[in-house]
């Protein structure tokens, strides 16, 4: 497994292009990697390419993807980096570093900062007789509580805040339609609703837009479950993972995340 992160130059008109659409990223990230065919679907509980878009406070947009094999993105590059500055062997326009040493350096009881985009959905039936049908999660409350409905089945659990950190008295807790308040290490942020063309269809005939609601948690977790994280941690989380969702990273926790 490797961990890639890639700057990408937001001044440049194929970075825009790229960015302008979770499919047109999509594409160029699978092209990444020579010896995988387009065809090819991942095995449902193996190792996957994930990738993920953070955008910093200082207007740094950095593309992150976990794969099996190590990617070559020198297309990227030439597109959304700066060309001129990779003919340097030493700095080729990305960082990439092996994944499994701090995959197998996971322990039961530490506690990491993490961050995850997602695509948090829920399936109801709006009429007694029609099938149940996918829905984004619209609430931050209920966002958060689809996160935390996963966490022991995925290796971790996410901290609560000690009393003193509490804007509440005790916190609360979701059971519901009960909030969650301020109970856990865990923010919420960044939702978007995101509409775009996949690509046509065997016979030439437009394929429906995709449309997916994204939001971005970082919180702090305790590793309960190395096993199961390290699968979370290459598998991903939730649905849409072609378009951007499900990589969950984790960081040291220095207390200024």
């Amino acid at each position: 497994m490797f961990l890639t992160r890639f700057r990408v130059n937001t001044a440049r008109p194929g970075a825009r292009r790229l960015l302008s659409s979770p499919q047109v990223l999509h594409a160029a990230v699978m092209a990444s990697f020579p010896g995988l065919l387009p065809s090819e679907m991942p095995a449902p509980d193996g190792p996957r390419v994930l990738w993920r878009l953070d955008q910093s406070a200082r207007a740094e947009v950095l593309l992150y993807i976990v794969s099996p094999d190590r990617p070559d993105l020198t297309h990227l590059v030439e597109q959304a980096g700066w060309p001129a500055a990779a003919t340097d062997p030493e700095t080729p326009g990305w960082q990439t570093k092996p994944y499994a040493p701090f995959l197998d350096r996971l322990a039961a009881g530490q506690k990491w900062a993490f961050r995850l985009t997602a695509n948090p959905v829920h399936y109801i039936r709006r009429k007694p007789d029609e099938p149940k049908k996918r829905t984004a999660h619209l609430n931050p409350v209920h966002q958060m509580a689809w996160l935390l409905d996963r966490q022991k089945d995925r290796g971790f659990r996410i901290l609560e805040k000690p009393d003193s950190k509490r804007l509440l008295p005790g916190g609360t807790t979701y059971k519901k339609h009960e909030h969650f308040g301020d109970q856990y290490e865990l923010t919420v942020r960044d939702k978007q609703g995101l509409s775009f063309d996949k690509s046509r269809s065997d016979d030439g005939t437009r394929k429906k837009p995709v449309t997916i609601v994204t939001v971005t948690f970082d919180g702090r977790l305790e590793v309960t479950d190395p096993a199961a994280l390290r699968r979370t941690l290459t598998q991903g989380i939730g649905k849409a993972k072609a378009y951007g969702c499900g990589l969950i990273t984790l960081a040291p926790l220095t207390g200024t995340e």
